[in-house]
């Protein structure tokens, strides 16, 4: 049988608190002190998921305990050894591929230290992720009355490495292109990288609200730690696709009735109603695109390292749109803060941006 595991890890001392109630009480600097104390928990075994092959895997969820601020702000080598605990946890029950979720795939030097003290394949799920990020978001744009080839988009985070191989793909779609970042060296690269990719013109800015006000379509995918993205930072009729966790727009944004805000990566896994044995926040049968990668390469029988590193690999990006198709994966209905945003929803945000 081919096993495989993910790693989940709160976000924040919120998330833990809805767990244990009482935690609720405590400052955040406590909950994360006792975090530290526990050992990597079993959270839940997945059964029977089956491609449209017929290909079958089972699969477990094990828990990283740490919270995104320490696995940002720690030293490398203590956030390597918390997620490599869950890594060997998911090993010992039989997976032999691990996926990392959340910030135990953007934590170090994303994923590659990992990889290389494994016992088992990892991979951070980024390609599929990308994958999916960037087909919603032109879905969602069409659905909102954009002409996707004189639009332009915006990536938020493009110096990280889902927003690098996100600008390369869209730069030949889109009409043009803003790549948004705090490093203006990183960005100058990335730009000329681009500009190698597509003709169409790009652009480069440092401060989130003069880089985003005159996009049509944006994928905000930074790993910032709390919501960076306000309700004045966009133009009416755009359309944002938030891939990051924590998310990168906030609330307030998306209660905006003229843009329309979704989550990103948001996938059905083949069968009806499948069980995770575990409440992550979406409906059953629904995945993040990054355990759905993890769950293709089980399906694939390939437990071998994937999506890596700094700079995704584009052919990587493509093979797993490819290898998603095959067995049965694919993008799931859009998504905003937890519910579902239905076709009647679109049609009316698209009327009050006046389309």
């Amino acid at each position: 049988m081919n096993k495989f595991g993910f790693v989940l890890h709160p976000l924040d001392a919120h998330d833990i608190a809805r767990k244990y109630r009482p935690l609720k009480y405590l400052p955040e600097s406590w909950v994360e002190g006792l975090l530290g104390l526990m050992r990597p928990p079993f959270v839940s075994q997945i059964t029977d998921l089956r491609s449209a092959t017929g290909a079958s895997a089972d699969g477990c969820f094990v828990g990283c305990t740490a919270t995104s601020r320490q696995l940002i702000e720690w030293p490398p080598e203590q956030a390597y050894a918390r997620i490599l605990s869950a890594i060997d946890l998911a090993a010992r029950w039989g997976a032999k591929i691990v996926g990392l979720g959340a910030f135990t795939a953007v934590a170090g030097d994303k994923g590659l230290t990992l990889a290389e003290r494994a016992s088992v394949g990892v991979t951070t799920g980024n390609s599929y992720t990308v994958y999916t990020a960037i087909e919603g978001a032109l879905k969602a744009a069409e659905l909102m009355g954009l002409e996707v080839g004189d639009s332009r988009a915006a990536v938020l985070g493009a110096t990280g490495s889902i927003g690098r191989a996100c600008a390369l793909l869209l730069a030949p779609t889109v009409g043009a292109l803003t790549l948004v970042g705090r490093r203006p060296e990183a960005l100058a690269s990335i730009a000329e990288e681009v500009r190698g990719e597509s003709p169409r013109p790009v652009e480069v800015a440092t401060d989130i609200r003069s880089g985003l006000q005159d996009a049509d379509i944006v994928l905000a995918v930074t790993s910032a730690t709390e919501a960076i993205v306000g309700p004045d930072d966009v133009k009416p009729g755009a359309v944002l696709c938030d891939v990051a966790r924590p998310r990168n727009v906030s609330r307030a944004l998306a209660e905006r009735n003229d843009v329309l805000v979704i989550e990103g990566g948001a996938v059905a896994v083949p069968g009806e109603d499948f069980d995770f044995g575990f409440d992550f926040g979406f409906p059953p049968g629904l995945a993040y695109a990054c355990m759905a990668e993890t769950m293709i390469l089980a399906l694939e029988g390939r437990f071998e390292h994937y999506s890596l590193g700094p700079e995704l690999r584009l052919e990587q990006v493509r093979e797993m749109g490819a290898l998603a198709q095959k067995h049965g994966f694919r993008l799931a209905g859009f998504r905003c803060f937890e519910r579902t945003v239905s076709d009647e929803e679109i049609a009316r945000r698209r009327e009050a941006a006046g389309r």
